[in-house]
């Protein structure tokens, strides 16, 4: 009951936003709810998992809340102002130079394993170019969720850390033979930028772009331009970035902090202070009321079971006569199935699952791990509903959640093959 109930909430929640009958965030709320009433849940145990859903995406919320503050009063004060600028004279107005661009930069930044801080610098950082080229919007959220979906590899980032928890190994055992099909992933990215580039080009043609900000931005524009503290703003961003990394503090209070004090640095008044602050309240709201609500769909989840019974009947359809094409299955399907399960649900719920199975069949449990790593949670976090930074990505980018997925979903899961078919070559899985 509870395995229909689960796939049953999935899938409804999924046809409701694809289709569009029903905004994410309502689908995200209801759609559990009801399932979890039908499931003989009472409203007293509901209200606990929603309560508990929410605490645990609290810090990420509140976050979010500041951080999209934080960047956009640096955009602002002109910080972007000269990566744009940059960009624009290396590219020439070139729609395929610019999506290759893309890639790399989001590379670079993603070298800290953070999805969020990732998408909020590059996509402030681009999106005003795809807009000035009049280049289509669906591409730049493509193009760097498939960068940075490559590059969650790294072994700092969130997903890496849980699977090397649950394998019980390090970067050596779980990444390092991976390694050629993380650089198959990342040459198979950049041929996909280059082949949205070439259609854009195709479509659009090499515009020359007189791209000077001072000519180009409006009088209110001008006015909140804080030249004369740029190599200050810079640093500040640099030191706020490198403590993110190097986890300082937690992210939340490095973001309260950062942006109070940019804040103070930038508009000293009070009023210039509430002019930013409303000017940019509801798209930090509508970018951080989204993970609540995700809290609220995940927490009902895994407090009814339904992920757990998910889990073990995924792993039951596996005959035992095809165990030995285990690790390929768990490869094939990690992206698909990181619209389904939470990151926590997968690495914690699912995987020590499929481990204990593969030291049943005789295989090796690593290539498990190792299968799971192509794409759940990797690749396929960018694009799934159930992680936070995808609703930044999205929201920065003004394109709705299931436009995002419809484009990007296909290029995602070409990622995991090659990356799987790869595996397969060099002997990090077996068939």
């Amino acid at each position: 009951m509870l395995t229909f109930l689960g796939f049953a909430t999935i899938i409804v929640f999924l046809l409701l936003i694809l289709t569009k009958r029903l905004s994410v965030l309502l689908s995200l709320i209801i759609v559990p709810i009801v399932f979890a009433l039908i499931g003989g849940f009472g409203v007293k145990e509901l209200g606990d998992m929603m309560i508990a859903g929410v605490k645990q995406v609290a810090p990420t919320g509140i976050m979010l809340i500041f951080a999209v503050l934080y960047f956009a009063v640096m955009i602002d004060t002109g910080l972007f102002d000269p990566v744009i600028a940059g960009i624009i004279r290396i590219v020439k107005g070139d729609p395929l130079k610019i999506t290759i661009a893309t890639a790399v930069l989001t590379m670079i930044v993603h070298l800290d394993g953070d999805g969020t801080a990732t998408f909020m610098i590059t996509i402030s950082a681009l999106l005003p170019v795809y807009k000035k080229m009049g280049m289509n919007r669906l591409i730049l959220p493509c193009i760097v969720a498939l960068s940075a979906g490559v590059m969650h590899l790294v072994p700092w980032s969130g997903t890496m850390a849980r699977a090397m928890n649950v394998m019980h190994t390090d970067a050596k055992g779980l990444l390092v033979p991976m390694l050629p099909s993380m650089i198959g992933g990342i040459v198979w990215v950049l041929a996909v930028a280059f082949w949205l580039g070439k259609k854009e080009r195709k479509r659009i043609g090499i515009i020359t772009l007189d791209y000077n900000y001072q000519q180009e931005l409006s009088d209110k524009q001008k006015n909140i331009r804080r030249p004369k503290l740029f190599l200050l703003n810079v640093i500040f961003t640099v030191v706020l970035v490198a403590s993110l990394i190097m986890a300082l503090l937690p992210p939340a209070v490095l973001f309260i902090t950062g942006f109070s004090i940019a804040l103070l640095i930038n508009y000293p008044t009070q009023s210039e202070q509430k002019k930013r602050l409303a000017e940019h309240a509801a798209n930090a709201f509508s970018v951080s009321v989204i993970i609540f609500a995700a809290g609220i769909f995940s927490g009902i989840l895994a407090g009814t079971k339904m992920i757990d019974a998910m889990a073990s009947a995924f792993v039951s359809l596996i005959p035992q006569q095809h165990a030995g094409y285990l690790p390929v299955g768990v490869a094939v399907t990690s992206t698909p199935l990181s619209l389904v399960f939470t990151p926590d649900a997968y690495y914690f719920g699912v995987l020590p699952v499929l481990k204990t199975a593969a030291t049943h069949y005789g295989l090796q449990a690593i290539e498990v791990g190792r299968a799971a790593i192509t794409g759940q949670m990797t690749v396929g976090f960018p694009i799934s509903p159930l992680t936070a930074s995808t609703f930044v990505l999205i929201g920065l980018s003004e394109v709705e959640l299931a436009d995002h997925q419809k484009f990007t979903f296909k290029w995602a899961f070409g990622t995991t093959i090659v990356m799987t078919v790869i595996a397969v070559l060099t002997g990090a899985i077996h068939i």
